[in-house]
């Protein structure tokens, strides 16, 4: 009879086990939502911050449940502090080299649609065929 207590009281691990059925649910409603956000005519912005909101949602209901985060102490959060700002600070580092140029034409070869092809003009004095090594 003492072993029947001692092995229960081990396994119950001082939480409730959830449902993970209602999670899936939750899960597929929330993916749900976002194909639908997806295929209205909305504007872009609009519909970027709806599917990535759900998105977040999503995430949460993975974290908190299938990798048990809601079952541990406030700990947590100081291993997530340094990330969380790594991941915001990141893209903000790295915007004026890719974000803010990406879609500009810095190219002068790339020529508009319509416009007539101009020939690359080579300065006097060098050869167009010779090779330079930068010396």
């Amino acid at each position: 009879m003492a072993y029947e207590e001692t092995s229960h009281e081990h396994s119950d691990h001082g939480h409730a086990h959830p449902n993970y059925m209602m999670v899936f649910v939750a899960l597929c409603i929330c993916t749900i939502l976002s194909v639908i956000f997806d295929v209205l005519p909305w504007n872009r912005a609009t519909v970027a911050i709806l599917v990535l909101a759900v998105a977040v949602a999503k995430a949460q209901f993975v974290m908190r449940y299938f990798m048990h985060l809601k079952f541990e102490g406030r700990w947590k959060y100081v291993l997530l502090l340094p990330t969380a700002i790594l991941a915001c600070g990141l893209p903000l580092a790295l915007a004026p080299d890719i974000g803010l140029h990406y879609y500009t034409v810095d190219v002068p070869q790339v020529r508009h649609q319509g416009e007539p092809a101009r020939p690359i003009e080579v300065p006097e004095g060098t050869d167009a065929g010779e090779e330079h090594d930068g010396h």
